[in-house]
């Protein structure tokens, strides 16, 4: 069974969405974060993505002390990512309470980092952050392409050992028009025994059916959730993880 798990993108201390990772194309919801993860796990979600969007612009982790404050008040299992490029964040994000933290731009700039906080924090805890735009990867808050084939990248991991895969479509982030299916379905056939959580435009029953059917193991949902498209009550329980 797919994992629903609900994303708060924090920027500027407040919960916000992006269109396609456009900081000038910002929608603020909350001002408060740390409400907004309670309401979640009230409605019954087990796991949250936490983004610092602040440390994804900046380039090192800026938003620990609020990743601290939803530790300690909820029991969401939270996996965290944005900026985490160092062994100094990496160490904040886990000592914050973070229980999984992704890495992103550093999995692209530094491998024999990730390999190595792969060796010391293992597989459960370390996440690939595969962002893609048309199929390459997208480093730098999305702001920077490469010419890294996303398949490639990811099946490079597998063999050294990842786990668990963050995979978002830009193109479809923030936009309401459905994920991207068929790019999900070519990583799975290509990459055999992956754990694949599915990022970008997930806005309906039928998306996150689609999904599951699929084989993917997660599906972040955002700006949907935020714009009243799911009832949340109903939607965690249906695919309660236990």
């Amino acid at each position: 069974m797919i994992e629903i798990i609900p994303s708060i993108d924090v920027l500027n201390g407040q919960v916000v969405r992006l269109r396609q990772g456009d900081f000038s194309e910002e929608t603020r919801y909350s001002r408060n974060p740390l409400d907004v993860a309670k309401k979640f796990e009230k409605k019954g979600a087990s796991r949250l993505h936490l983004v610092d969007l602040d440390g994804a612009r900046e380039g090192r982790i800026m938003n620990y002390h609020l990743l601290e404050r939803i530790a300690k008040q909820t029991k969401l299992k939270i996996d965290f990512g944005g900026g985490i490029k160092s062994d100094k964040d990496i160490r904040i994000a886990f000592n914050s309470g973070a229980n999984m933290v992704t890495a992103g731009t550093i999995a692209v700039s530094s491998k024999d980092v990730v390999l190595k906080w792969l060796s010391i924090f293992g597989a459960e805890r370390i996440v690939l952050g595969a962002d893609t735009r048309d199929g390459k990867i997208a480093v730098n808050g999305w702001r920077d392409g490469t010419p890294l084939d996303v398949v490639d990248f990811i099946r490079e991991y597998l063999e050294a050992g990842i786990k668990k895969v963050i995979c978002t479509a830009i193109e479809k982030d923030g936009m309401l028009d459905g994920p991207a299916i068929d790019l999900y379905k070519r990583i799975l056939i290509e990459c055999e025994g992956i754990q694949l959580i599915a990022s970008g435009g997930i806005t309906s029953q039928a998306d996150i059916l689609s999904l599951n059917e699929a084989g993917l193991s997660g599906a972040i949902i955002g700006k949907a959730i935020y714009e009243g498209k799911f009832k949340l009550k109903q939607l965690f329980k249906e695919y309660a993880v236990s």
